[in-house]
């Protein structure tokens, strides 16, 4: 069985980031799919395990992380769980605020931490991975997505 690829566009579509946030996570080496000189131009297709990449950083964009945390995270990620951008991967992490860092740093996620740290005064952003999982598999079950 081959694994499919994705265009720039259909990774969009599919991951709800824009061409351009795409651009430039290639730029910075966030995430960053094989390029292929084809014909008369580059083609750059994403696999199934960057667009888990990309759905990752998208989730913690969205809850206020700026891009450089989300990007030390998402490598925090690539080396805590080098499998979780594999589907079957039920993994759920947590970013924690370090007091003594003045950072974030992933855990797995563990209920009582999580509280015990909230009860501290210090945020905690869970990431679930079967959740962006599923969420992928939804999208990508979409008619509009080739």
């Amino acid at each position: 069985m081959s694994e499919k690829f994705f265009s720039s566009k259909e990774a969009s579509e599919i991951t709800g980031c824009s061409l351009r946030q795409l651009q430039y996570w290639r730029e910075r080496g966030v995430v960053v799919p094989p390029i292929s000189a084809t014909g008369t131009g580059r083609s750059i297709y994403y696999s199934r395990s960057e667009l888990a990449e990309l759905a990752v950083m998208e989730y913690w964009l969205s809850v206020g992380l700026s891009f450089e945390v989300a990007a030390r995270a998402l490598q925090a990620l690539k080396h805590k769980a080098p499998d979780f951008s594999d589907p079957v991967v039920q993994k759920r992490f947590m970013l924690v605020w370090d007091r003594k860092e003045k950072d974030f740093r992933l855990e797995e996620f563990e209920r009582e931490d999580a509280i015990a740290s909230l009860d501290q005064g210090q945020p905690v952003i869970p990431v679930w991975l079967d959740w962006i999982h599923q969420q992928l598999a939804v999208r990508l079950d979409k008619p509009t997505v080739k």
